[in-house]
């Protein structure tokens, strides 16, 4: 360890867990950062979960791993301390004890968890600083769009230390807010076109002929994207935002296939739009499709900012946004203590604070989970009478052993307010109640982006895109594809989609489908609507 990572930071090693806890103890008097604690599962005297327990308490944004021997996890105690501790969220991962060096598989694992610690405190390289009079206002909507497209970002007021310092080495200048770039580029009050374009987002395609469109950069969007270009299909993505969708508000997904340590959403996020354009696959952000119809044989697709582009097919998979809260004194301070989606960007400023999750399914409880690491206390507000309602099994039990995490179930929230910022909720379950609160992050169900679409394409009530067998005005004589709209050659994958499972792996597992489906409807002759088709196929 001091080996490899000596030059960076402090390696300490004790032999005895009570030694290590009064270090621990001592350098959170002393206001010492910690980047990772390891501990064996049976040094002398107590279990290395009791120490890692002890440094959650004391250095809540610590990454903790418990150092087990190879094949250790055969053992019947052990490998259950290794399941509960995880599931309650007391170790972070463990890790194989290292062989003789050099041990890659021991460092690859050492360095993602410091890789973890450091994008949750806003260290990583290549962070975005951006510098504001306040949290709300603009600087909270440019926060909002680099987490949107999930770039590594930070905030500081104007007139706190690191912000004079920041401004005055950039040597930056009103007005206010002002972002700094790792580049040195400095922009000061940027529009959001800017500031994607100053971050390497793509804002306008370089091509108006494609294969596919996609509209919609969320997991199903990105799936769609990675295999349509690597097929060699000539792909475009297009949103309003930038990547990710509602991933980007996961801090830590746990039941992706592939990621045993976990994976942040926006983590995720930036590996799909990074292998979807290696494989070639175009993109266009800060741009919205103000039409869609049909144009002869194809389909002509209009962007806000560069006008017609030509498609062969167009999938849909703009997902959906969280429901608002309705209550005007709480939506008056959006940006300011009240937050609609997930705790992210937003966790940092909540140090020491009393903080609310309103919602029942697994964002809020990863949401809540993730707050904890920050705020001295966390309520996760719950309509259901359950946990188990609308939460996957392994974080209802996460959620239920974080120990300044507590849950109000059957209670909503009807009113709060602040001046300047949120500082308090009012709480209606059996009884009303007034609380205080210093943060509320609202998580209460999904509207679809669908709006914008024409009349002629199929929505259920609630606005999710009706396909396949659900489609009930269909023009052709062929049957529509699993996927396809009431509109021939215009597909739906992800939560956008009537009938949808709203989980990850499944809108990524739709958006790979639909390229599938793409290829048989290209095998084919797609004809004008009422036209009539010599095979139908299923």
């Amino acid at each position: 360890m001091r080996d490899r990572y000596g030059r960076h930071y402090r390696v300490m090693s004790f032999h005895s867990p009570q030694e290590a806890q009064a270090c621990l103890e001592d350098l959170s008097d002393s206001g010492d950062e910690v980047a990772l604690v390891l501990s064996g599962q049976r040094p002398s005297g107590a279990t290395g979960i009791e120490l890692l327990d002890a440094a959650r308490r004391l250095h809540p944004h610590a990454k903790r791993g418990l150092v087990i021997a190879w094949g250790d996890w055969g053992d019947p105690e052990t490998g259950q301390a290794i399941f509960d501790s995880m599931a309650r969220a007391r170790i972070d991962h463990y890790v194989l004890r290292p062989s003789e060096p050099p041990d890659e598989a021991f460092h690859h694992a050492i360095s993602s968890l410091l890789l973890g610690w450091a994008d949750a405190r806003r260290a990583l390289p290549y962070t975005i600083h951006i510098v504001g009079e306040s949290w709300s206002g603009r600087a909270y909507e440019l926060r909002n769009l680099l987490g949107r497209c999930a770039i590594p970002h930070s905030f500081c007021l104007a007139d706190s230390n690191e912000g004079r310092t920041l401004l005055a080495d950039a040597d930056a200048r009103e007005p206010l807010p002002v972002v700094i770039f790792p580049n040195g580029k400095v922009l000061t009050d940027p529009s959001n076109v800017d500031l994607a374009t100053a971050a390497g987002s793509a804002v306008n395609p370089d091509r108006i002929d494609f294969d596919l469109v996609i509209v919609g950069a969320g997991p199903a969007g990105l799936s769609a994207a990675v295999y349509g270009a690597s097929e060699g299909l000539r792909t475009l993505v297009v949103d309003e935002g930038g990547i990710g969708g509602q991933a980007t508000s996961s801090s830590l997904i746990r039941n992706y296939l592939g990621f045993p340590r976990g994976v942040s959403g926006r983590r995720l996020a930036q590996r799909a739009y990074d292998q979807a354009w290696i494989f070639g696959a175009n993109f266009a952000f800060m741009q919205r499709v103000t039409q869609l119809r049909r144009e002869g044989d194809g389909l002509a697709v209009t962007l806000s900012d560069s006008g017609r582009v030509r498609a062969r097919a167009v999938l849909i998979a703009t997902g959906a946004d969280y429901r608002r809260l309705g209550v005007p004194t709480l939506e008056a301070l959006n940006g300011a203590g009240v937050f609609y989606g997930g705790p992210m960007s937003e966790a940092p400023a909540m140090v020491g604070r009393d903080v609310y999750v309103l919602g029942g399914a697994n964002s809020a409880g990863q949401a809540a989970v993730y707050l904890a690491r920050y705020a001295r206390r966390v309520t996760l507000v719950v309509r259901a009478s359950s946990l188990a309602a609308g939460m996957s099994h392994y974080l209802v039990r996460e959620v239920e052993a974080t120990p300044n995490v507590s849950v109000r179930l059957g209670t909503e929230i009807v009113g709060g307010g602040g001046s300047g910022s949120l500082e308090r909720l009012v709480l209606r379950g059996v009884a009303e109640e007034t609380v205080d609160a210093d943060g509320l992050f609202v998580m209460i169900g999904a509207r679809p982006f669908t709006e914008w679409l024409p009349p002629e394409i199929d929505r259920d009530a609630q606005g999710f895109l009706l396909t396949g067998e659900d489609v009930r005005a269909w023009p052709l004589a062929r049957r529509p594809f699993l996927l396809e709209t009431s509109m021939p050659g215009v597909f739906a994958a992800g939560d956008v989609r009537h009938g949808s499972v709203k989980r990850l792996a499944s809108a990524v597992g739709e958006g790979s489908i639909a390229i599938q489906l793409l290829h048989n409807l290209f095998a084919t002759d797609l004809p004008h609507a009422g036209a009539r088709v010599r095979n139908p196929r299923p």
